[in-house]
């Protein structure tokens, strides 16, 4: 792993002063790294670097201390508040004129919100928690290191609650379908998709499907979550037992509510996105919902614009146009699909063919895109950066020569 270790983070990082420090010894056997993503002017970012210290110190004074190392990746524009900030960490640090690969690591992790934290194996690279935040607030002696991901089954287990008081074992989701649903009422988006979702339960279970929902409060006092969950009709993890319920979170990797994750019968994910899902399906026909390598774009989904590189064809057409669209794309998100998640891995990509309509017009004016179609794009909204393809026609082999461009980091990014 040494090798893919430094082309992920470099040859060399640095310490809080300055010092060069080879990053190939970090990606042996049984090592941990926590990568930090945040910036100084952020007081969540400043709070959450003295509470990371507080842990880090503690950790490398135990058993395990040399099977864990920390690297902080800012996303600092100007070098003075960065150097006054890193000069407070006793862990490593990406150097500060690394800014490319900066962005990369932004982009490849999918960092949206900072302070962030993401566990990654050092030998393999494979993540191993993407809430690390929750992992040192939990776990403030790092007891469980390496926080091995569980099943679901041993993540849930324990009782469940219904909403009339009955009290059951999380062991009688055992051979169904589950929705675990991260959700609270303070939340509008939130309460509308609740709506939806007690109306898509009823009609699964009319079907004779063995399909079960759990309710995971974010709600902010248990008033408020007894209110919420007097209105579905599925069970819950208790309320009062918000270590479960944290462990929930974390083992998900859980950045924003309302959020559906889907499990197969052996308690697997089968999508993230139930959200978008149940919103495009509401006589569940598709149900389980398994992932769709191209996805039309509309309302419900183009959130996931947010959530890392997307690559959007935009026609000129109408609803019945958008199938050979699809059918110029789906060779390559096929094939990126199948090799990633023979790893284990999301694919690096998201496929969508969208139409014309007033969404799509706000998408390409909020990104200043051509008016022409079709128009082959990657928008990449967390970096404010786009790569466009304006050619007369679109071929399977123009998007896979495009797509496999930018993969390879050939392709000159444009600002959005």
């Amino acid at each position: 792993m040494s090798e893919l270790l430094c082309q992920l983070l470099g040859e060399r990082l640095t310490d809080r002063h300055q010092a060069e420090v080879e990053s190939s010894p970090l990606g042996t056997d049984g090592r941990l790294l926590a990568l930090y993503f945040g910036c100084s002017w952020s007081p969540a970012c400043r709070q959450f670097t003295v509470l990371l210290s507080d842990f880090y110190g503690r950790f490398k004074e135990g058993e395990h201390g040399e099977l864990l190392e920390v690297v902080f990746i800012s996303s600092e524009e100007e070098h003075k508040p960065w150097q006054e900030f890193v000069g407070q960490m006793p862990w490593l640090m990406l150097p500060f004129q690394d800014k490319e690969r900066k962005v990369k690591l932004w982009s490849k992790y999918k960092v949206t919100n900072i302070p962030s934290l993401i566990f990654i194996e050092g030998s393999t690279g494979r993540i191993v928690s993407r809430n690390g935040h929750q992992i040192i607030r939990d776990d403030p002696l790092g007891t469980d290191f390496p926080w091995t991901p569980k099943s679901f089954g041993e993540v849930i287990a324990g009782s469940l609650i219904k909403n009339s008081g009955q009290i059951v074992d999380s062991s009688t989701l055992d051979g169904s379908y589950v929705g675990v649903y991260f959700s609270a009422h303070w939340c509008p988006p939130c309460r509308s998709l609740t709506r939806v979702l007690v109306e898509t339960y009823r009609k699964i279970k009319e079907m004779g499907t063995k399909f079960e929902i759990v309710f995971v409060s974010a709600d902010r006092s248990e008033d408020s979550y007894k209110q919420y969950f007097s209105e579905m009709p599925w069970e819950a993890v208790p309320y009062t037992d918000e270590a479960r319920r944290s462990r929930l979170n974390w083992h998900y990797g859980i950045q924003g509510i309302p959020t559906l994750i889907i499990l197969d019968q052996e308690g697997k994910i089968i999508t993230r996105q139930g959200r978008p899902a149940v919103l495009n399906d509401v006589d569940c026909k598709e149900f389980p919902w398994h992932p769709k390598p191209v996805l039309e774009l509309n309302e419900s989904n183009a959130m996931q614009l947010n959530e890392g590189p997307s690559l959007v064809l935009f026609v000129d057409s109408d609803e019945e146009e958008l199938e050979p669209a699809k059918q110029l794309i789906q060779p390559i998100a096929e094939k990126l699909f199948a090799e990633h998640k023979a790893k284990d891995e999301e694919p690096p990509l998201l496929f969508f063919v969208a139409g014309d309509d007033d969404m799509t017009d706000s998408i390409r004016d909020f990104t200043n895109l051509p008016e022409s179609a079709p128009l082959l794009t990657i928008l990449d909204m967390s970096q404010r950066a786009k790569f466009v393809k304006d050619v007369e026609e679109i071929t399977p082999a123009i998007v896979e020569e495009f797509v496999m461009a930018y993969l390879k980091e050939k392709l000159k990014p444009e600002p959005i």
